[in-house]
């Protein structure tokens, strides 16, 4: 007990197993990189980025570089029903579960601007668990709101129970103090206003003239056109002083019923008010339904079916409306059919996307490339007037650094890393920003002003380390990366002399490219390839090796849900 408050946590089986994440290099393709031909306006956004790899792991290669810059996060991850898992126990199920989500909240949390926040799609089956799992991460003050949205358009008679018509978005904030954004008047907002008098400064509201606040000048009864005498209830005080109350009826600012008899009421009126604080409560009319985003998938790639619970533009655009401005970065590592960046793009906000499977290069692409091509008329683009242009990079995670060779032994992976991608990662590994210096050989990294990296596959004598530490001088300083030297490591004050990879291999957990976990491998069962429908080696399901019909299920691939 801390301060008279208890703090609560919740607790799950293996939470206190984290992964020794890999900070890997991003290695572009080309080939999949696109961009509009010519400028279509003086906003147009390029570089947006679009990865293809395990979320988890492009969290942890996103953290060097934009740690405190994503204004928004949006994510929709599983949302574990359990309809998955009907073989294993639900707690081991509900535990893994708990711990994906904390390792990815954790990154994203690093990631987020001071006035960022993030927004979590999510049902009834772990609400509730998320929601204390999220006030552990990002803090109980920071807890902003539960939205509720409409996801529904039509009762489903097949429930056992009950017909599920909403989701939730759970809303966190980086600091208690995040003001949202106000939400444009619509016009059934303005509906409510009228102007039954014909009063020449417009629609209006008529506007309670009590308030409970005891107020000096508040208590006086007045008279109004009909004669009727007014006070206010017990309890309760005028708004406005005597004086002004009259002022304000002979500026026709108070209304006292058609007839004259009813009590004075100040007008508001539909001028004077500004745009709309956000509500919780988010309808099908407002911002669409899975049905809605269905149709919209069907209309940018028609006979889609890999999509079922697709969120539509408009839900993505009311959450970008709130958290962000044009210009802002926004990341979404659940990419599924990637409406996240297809919003974005069209709002001119930049966008990072991560996607684990082949939808990143089914879907994903060629839906931003529709896009940038200004051929995508669904969802937001008529509203926002979208004309196409922009464009965005296209990544995939590189291989681990290291591998094992044929004795079993942790050696750098010579098949991917060059020179230039082994200083790159050798950088990131390290804290450093990969900075190579056109004219200085050994500085391909800076941490400061005085502070550089140099990676090298060189064996490096006692002389060749000597040159270095004299031309590096006494007020810098260099790590050195190097596969050997032959020299005492503190001979030299100012040089770190690491050797590769004996120096780095504990930090790591090596080779390991999908943290989306496997149920049966997390079991300790062992899994084997099921031969596929055309036998031998097609991909197929996967089975116990006791033959038993359990498969074994990724947990935290995607959705596909966006």
């Amino acid at each position: 007990m801390a301060n008279g408050k208890t703090k609560l946590e919740l607790t799950w089986i293996g939470k206190e197993n984290r992964p020794r994440l890999e900070p890997r290099i991003l290695l572009e393709d080309p080939e999949l990189s696109y961009h509009a031909p010519r400028r279509v306006t003086d906003h147009d956004i390029f570089d947006n980025i679009l990865i293809q790899g395990d979320n988890l792991l492009a969290l942890k290669a996103l953290e060097q570089e934009f740690a405190g810059r994503v204004k928004c996060v949006y994510i929709d991850p599983p949302y574990n029903t359990g309809t998955a898992f009907e073989h294993y126990d639900d707690g081991i199920e509900h535990s893994i579960w708990l711990s994906l989500m904390r390792d990815r909240l954790e990154l994203i949390r690093h990631l987020l601007t001071a006035d960022g926040s993030v927004w979590i799609t999510i049902d009834d089956n772990e609400l509730h668990y998320l929601k204390v799992l999220c006030d552990e991460v990002f803090g109980r003050q920071c807890f902003v709101a539960t939205v509720v949205w409409e996801k529904a358009d039509s009762p489903r008679n097949s429930a056992r129970q009950f017909s599920t018509d909403h989701d939730y978005i759970l809303v966190y904030s980086r600091n208690p103090e995040w003001v949202p954004n106000k939400l444009p008047r619509t016009e059934e907002a303005n509906s409510i206003y009228s102007n039954p008098d014909s009063d020449p400064r417009g629609p209006w509201l008529p506007g309670d003239p009590y308030a409970n606040k005891p107020y000096s000048k508040g208590r006086y009864s007045i008279t109004g056109p009909t004669g009727r005498s007014f006070s206010p209830p017990p309890g309760r005080y005028w708004r406005v002083s005597e004086d002004r109350l009259r002022e304000l009826d002979e500026e026709g600012r108070i209304w006292w019923g058609p007839t004259g008899h009813a009590r004075p009421s100040i007008k508001r009126y539909v001028t004077d008010v500004g745009d709309l604080v956000p509500r919780t409560l988010w309808t099908k009319d407002q911002v669409g339904s899975n049905r809605t985003s269905k149709n919209e998938l069907r209309g940018l790639f028609p006979g889609v079916t890999s999509f079922d619970t697709p969120k539509p533009e408009r839900l993505i655009q009311r959450v970008l409306q709130i958290a962000t401005a044009p210009g802002d970065l926004i990341l979404d590592s659940f990419a599924g059919s990637g409406t996240t960046g297809a919003v974005a793009h069209k709002m001119g906000r930049r966008w990072i996307m991560a996607e684990l499977g082949s939808n990143a290069v089914a879907f994903v692409q060629p839906r931003l490339i529709k896009v940038v091509n200004g051929d995508d008329p669904g969802g937001v683009s008529s509203e926002v007037n979208w004309p196409g242009g922009g464009g965005f990079r296209f990544y995939r995670l590189a291989p681990s650094l290291l591998k094992k060779d044929h004795w079993g032994n942790w050696v750098i992976n010579r098949d991917v890393y060059n020179a230039e991608r082994l200083s790159e990662a050798l950088c990131k590994l390290e804290g450093y920003r990969y900075a190579p210096s056109p004219t200085t050989f050994w500085q391909h990294g800076q941490a400061t002003e005085n502070a550089f990296l140099y990676a090298t596959t060189q064996t490096l004598t006692h002389e060749q380390l000597q040159a270095l530490s004299d031309e590096v001088g006494p007020d810098r300083h260099l790590v050195i990366c190097c596969s050997a030297f032959t020299a005492r490591a503190d001979a030299f004050p100012n040089l770190t002399i690491k050797k590769i990879p004996a120096a780095v291999l504990a930090r790591c957990e090596w080779g390991k490219d999908d943290y989306s976990l496997n149920v049966a491998a997390v079991m300790g069962q062992e899994v084997e390839p099921e031969p596929g429908p055309g036998g031998g080696g097609a991909p197929g399901k996967t089975r116990k090796r006791d033959a038993s019909p359990v498969q074994s299920l990724p947990l935290f691939s995607s959705r596909g849900g966006k």
